[in-house]
């Protein structure tokens, strides 16, 4: 494996607009947090291209960090600040690399969420349940499948190429829209299991197959997007991206010429919104998750999807009322994963330890919330990196020279991207 290098043109780019975001946040906060924030915006998308994607015959293959794995969620999230900068005929070309070698993992199994460079044998745990060689892990999550459409859609919609949406992605649809169709009836139809004895927390139940869930039109969770079991098999936030995926492959399949996989996927969508609208509101919010029986969790969990990152993940707008009325409890006392202390308050989750607070979930409230918002936002995870320089997965708002996961390149790169809303620029949707 090759790793991959910045070009001449690719530094200058990321140089200019670390000096536009200098501008910007010195503008909007001080000078000093604006030189600080030009720096690490060119430090940690240089580190993001250069240390954690390597090249393959597959494609490239992307870490999240220091976890020697490919998550296909991580990835893709990892790329958004690149999306910007697709007019360098390098960096298009990167991001479809990228855009390959998750279909080829997808292609490997459907319901793995984290992959090895290649069959290595490598697993987070080898006493799980049915783990191929190349599987780092095989927690089945939704937004795992929603995440590579998303980028897929995203790169087509920022460049108009088509090239890349090929045989694989074509098939990895098929695939998708097939399993997530069959886990609407995970209870009936499902083979899936995950079972992991060292680690309680981490499997679903004596048997791996999860607590009972009611049929709802939903499509089944295992596992929430931070890696932890749900509590209910309905998580709302997930349900929202796998809405909008099926609507994403609605439009890839004008190319592709597959009216029965445009029918299918329109039909997935329908019904998953239904079960959300039904099931998946509680009072004037969204809840975290759900059953189909009448369980129901209020909460809200710091990595992306959540209830609070909709906007960014999902077909429902910043504006739209449940989303607000859904925003405002989350940032309230009511989720007891909001923390506050002396350096920061914001979500949390309960992958971390208790209290700490997640550098993504402070990206996310700037992304979503107003101008004044994101430079508090800004301000909050420049001012917490515990002194190294990094965002990290969670720090303690007491003292964030307590952190979890000292290299974390997708916290790095959702802060990049925070940054450059602040200096005018909207890498993910094409606006500046």
């Amino acid at each position: 494996m090759r790793a991959c290098e910045l070009t001449p043109a690719l530094q200058r780019r990321l140089d200019e607009i670390g000096a536009r975001i200098g501008q910007g946040v010195s503008e909007g906060i001080d000078e000093a947090t604006g030189r600080q924030a030009a720096s690490r915006f060119v430090a940690w998308m240089t580190d993001t291209w250069t240390r954690t994607m390597t090249r393959d015959e597959h494609g490239v293959f992307v870490v999240t960090g220091d976890i020697p794995a490919m998550w296909l969620r991580d990835s893709s999230a990892q790329l958004w600040p690149f999306l910007g900068m697709c007019d360098l005929p390098e960096v298009a070309a990167q991001i479809g690399d990228v855009i390959a070698r998750q279909w080829h993992c997808v292609g490997v199994d459907p319901y793995a969420n984290a992959f090895n460079p290649g069959p290595t044998g490598a697993h987070f745990d080898p006493a799980d349940l049915n783990l191929a060689e190349e599987l780092w892990e095989r927690k089945y999550e939704v937004d795992s499948l929603a995440f590579p459409v998303d980028l897929a859609w995203r790169f087509w919609q920022r460049t108009a190429r088509r090239e890349h949406l090929d045989d694989a992605v074509h098939e990895g649809c098929v695939r998708i829209v097939d399993v997530w169709s069959l886990e609407q009836d995970h209870t009936t139809r499902s083979a899936y299991r995950h079972v992991r004895p060292s680690e309680p927390v981490g499997t679903l139940g004596a048997d791996g197959s999860g607590g009972p869930v009611g049929y709802t039109g939903m499509t089944w969770s295992g596992f929430r997007p931070s890696d932890d079991a749900c509590c209910y098999g309905y998580n709302i936030p997930a349900q929202f991206m796998a809405m909008r995926a099926v609507r994403q492959i609605r439009e890839f399949c004008r190319i592709w010429d597959d009216e029965d996989l445009a029918e299918r996927a329109a039909k997935l969508a329908d019904e998953i919104d239904a079960g959300v609208r039904q099931f998946g509101i509680v009072n004037d919010h969204f809840a975290y998750e759900v059953d189909g029986l009448g369980s129901v969790l209020e909460m809200d969990d710091a990595n992306m999807p959540s209830l609070l990152s909709l906007p960014l993940t999902s077909d429902l707008g910043r504006g739209h009322p449940l989303y607000q009325s859904t925003r405002k409890w989350v940032l309230s006392a009511a989720n007891p994963y909001l923390f506050s202390g002396p350096a920061a308050r914001g979500i949390g989750s309960p992958h971390s330890p208790a209290g700490y607070i997640w550098h993504i979930g402070l990206a996310v409230q700037g992304l979503t919330g107003d101008g004044v918002e994101a430079r508090e936002c800004l301000a909050t995870i420049l001012a917490t990196d515990g002194g190294t320089g990094w965002t990290h997965e969670s720090f303690d708002p007491s003292d964030p020279t307590r952190f979890t996961r000292g290299w974390f390149s997708w916290s790095n790169s959702m802060a990049c991207l925070l940054m450059m809303k602040v200096a005018g620029i909207d890498a993910i949707t094409g606006a500046s």
